[in-house]
């Protein structure tokens, strides 16, 4: 049997008693560690559920999942992910070469951010298509991600903005030369983000386009959700270009049209209430 746990959101203990039991009735237990980090390290979750676990990077699901599928083969074998098992494409992947190879699964659900930015107070039925921001370079600056939150903001909905994490990254030249150097783990911030949101605003006015994002466009910035320095910041994109969360990991929300309701749990968590003062989104039902 294959097992796919899903971990939640925050330390060791978020896991399910259900997860847990599977876990320890598991002969290999794997971790991804490339889609999402947790607040402890790998040791924590070791000591917490009494069983070594196997670093599964990137490259190794992707090019070595038939080995990991032959072992659940013949023993139980748990994958571990972050959050929920399907927050990422790659762990659909692996259920459905298990399936081409007659292996029996079984997923085991958690929290993970898709649901849990509601502790901001935004409904999560008014959110649209979730994207992910990306780390810009010199030469590469793709700007496909905006099109979809003006998308939303235009259908009056909220966009949940997953942010860049760059982990076991190579340098262009080790990677031409076949090094396997790895550069330090980058994890996007809610004011890197910000930052390349705004230029992308004034790229688009710059061509003659009038954004439904701009500036003043209230925003959410969310750091370690679930975690108990858990921190969330509300105010404009311009604020949000400033504001210090600490460390990881980082969401960032742009908010669309809002109800007064949704209104009032941000001002919870204003940076300066002022912003929310002439904020003309709200819808009243």
């Amino acid at each position: 049997m294959l097992y796919l746990v899903g971990l939640g959101l925050g330390d060791a203990k978020d896991i399910t008693v259900k997860g847990l039991e599977a876990v320890r009735r598991c002969r290999r237990v794997y971790l991804e560690a490339y889609t999402s980090v947790l607040t402890v390290g790998k040791e924590a979750l070791e000591e917490f559920y009494g069983k070594e676990l196997i670093l599964a990077d990137r490259e190794m699901v992707e090019q070595e999942a038939d080995s990991l599928l032959k072992e659940a083969d013949v023993c139980d074998v748990a994958f571990l992910v972050v959050g929920d098992p399907f927050g990422a494409t790659t762990h659909s992947d692996l259920v459905l070469r298990a399936v081409k190879l007659g292996i029996p699964y079984k997923v085991i659900h958690n929290a993970s951010i898709m649901n849990a930015v509601g502790c901001c107070g935004l409904q999560l039925y008014n959110f649209g298509e979730t994207v992910s921001i990306v780390f810009w370079t010199d030469t590469w600056k793709p700007e496909s991600f905006f099109d979809k939150i003006e998308k939303n903001r235009r259908s009056g909905m909220h966009t949940l903005c997953l942010l860049d994490i760059k982990v076991k990254e190579q340098s262009l030249e080790n990677l031409m030369k076949g090094r396997r150097i790895y550069e330090p783990p980058r994890y996007m911030s809610v004011n890197q983000a910000a930052e390349q949101l705004l230029a992308i605003i004034q790229n688009r006015r710059l061509q003659g386009e009038k954004p439904e994002t701009t500036e003043n466009t209230i925003c959410v910035g969310l750091a370690r959700v679930g975690a108990p320095d858990e921190k969330i910041a509300a105010g404009t994109l311009q604020q949000m270009s400033s504001v210090e969360l600490g460390g990881p990991l980082h969401s960032l929300i742009v908010t669309g049209t809002m109800h007064p309701l949704e209104l009032e749990m941000l001002q919870l968590f204003s940076v300066d209430s002022s912003s929310f003062e002439n904020n003309a989104c709200q819808r009243t039902t």
